[in-house]
């Protein structure tokens, strides 16, 4: 495991946030997602989001964490955005979440720095975030192929709830099934 911690991320962290999601999601989705989608990411475009999430959140319970690993430098290595379910945690047809459901809705760790607990801290400092938030529950969307994001959040606790969705990318549809987990659970019951 390397050395390393999480932090709420800061403006000048977005540039680096978002060259992750495309370094991450050009390896990751590779098999999910059609080339010219990932080819085409727009960096700069990804980063303008990233910097109104991190500077201008819709809540004080809408964060975005960054891991950073300690080595000779420190290098920003993924990052976990998360707050009040809304309608993007919803599958299709599906009325709202109640008020103590929280959503993941980025979880990223690049893959060269993969598997050296970054996911396990940003997994964690979420999780200690939205208990002091007072939500009960969490939910994250997996991507059917993506058996990698659903072992780490299965590992972790993790369960589907049953509900599932396929996204319309390109004409293509890719399928996705939701996650949650129990966030009322002390340690010793999880």
């Amino acid at each position: 495991m390397a050395l390393g911690f999480v932090r709420p991320a800061r403006p000048e962290d977005v540039a680096e946030i978002a060259r992750i999601q495309v370094a991450t999601w050009r390896v990751a989705y590779k098999r999910m997602l059609p080339r010219h989608v990932l080819d085409n990411l727009d960096e700069a475009w990804i980063a303008e989001r990233w910097s109104a999430a991190v500077e201008q959140p819709p809540s004080p319970r809408h964060r975005v964490l960054v891991a950073v690993e300690q080595a000779e430098q420190s290098y920003l290595v993924g990052f976990a955005a998360s707050g009040p379910a809304d309608e993007q945690a919803l599958a299709p047809e599906e009325p709202a979440l109640p008020d103590d459901v929280a959503a993941i809705t980025d979880l990223l760790i690049e893959p060269r720095f993969g598997r050296r607990g970054h996911g396990s801290r940003l997994l964690a400092a979420s999780v200690d975030l939205w208990r002091e938030d007072e939500f009960a529950f969490a939910v994250a969307w997996a991507y059917d192929g993506d058996a990698a994001t659903r072992k780490f959040l299965t590992a972790a606790g993790w369960a589907p709830d049953g509900a599932g969705r396929a996204l319309d990318v390109e004409d293509m549809l890719v399928y996705q099934l939701r996650l949650h987990v129990d966030l009322t659970a002390t340690p010793s019951d999880e």
